[in-house]
């Protein structure tokens, strides 16, 4: 948890300070793998929680996920046919699913130690 931290951090002083911008043709592309990234991210939170988390798992499917989006989106772009649509639907519902996950995990946590 404490690296976790460390990386958060280091990462938000590196997003603040390095003033980063992108053309914004290339905006549905990252906006697509950004959420499948955050997919990644709460799926590896609620692996943790439920200790089963896999470092080569979440580094793959962090990677893998973005490109895959990114991917369906510039082919989508590419025929004139929104298959972005389709990353959207999956990464954001799984994203609703895994939070769900967390909190219930979280909750659980509480009352049993509450009950304690």
């Amino acid at each position: 948890m404490f690296f976790a931290l460390i990386g958060i951090t280091i990462g938000l002083v590196i997003g603040l300070m390095l003033p980063y911008t992108y053309n914004t043709a290339y905006s549905l592309y990252i906006s697509v793998a950004i959420l499948a990234c955050l997919d990644s991210v709460f799926g590896g939170i609620k692996a943790n929680l439920e200790k089963k988390f896999d470092t080569g798992i979440f580094i793959s499917g962090f990677f893998g996920n973005a490109v895959l989006a990114a991917f369906l989106a510039y082919i989508g772009d590419r025929l004139g046919v929104p298959l972005y649509y389709a990353a959207i639907f999956t990464f954001g519902g799984r994203l609703f699913e895994n939070f769900a996950s967390i909190r219930r995990i979280l909750l659980n946590r509480h009352k049993s130690k509450n009950n304690e």
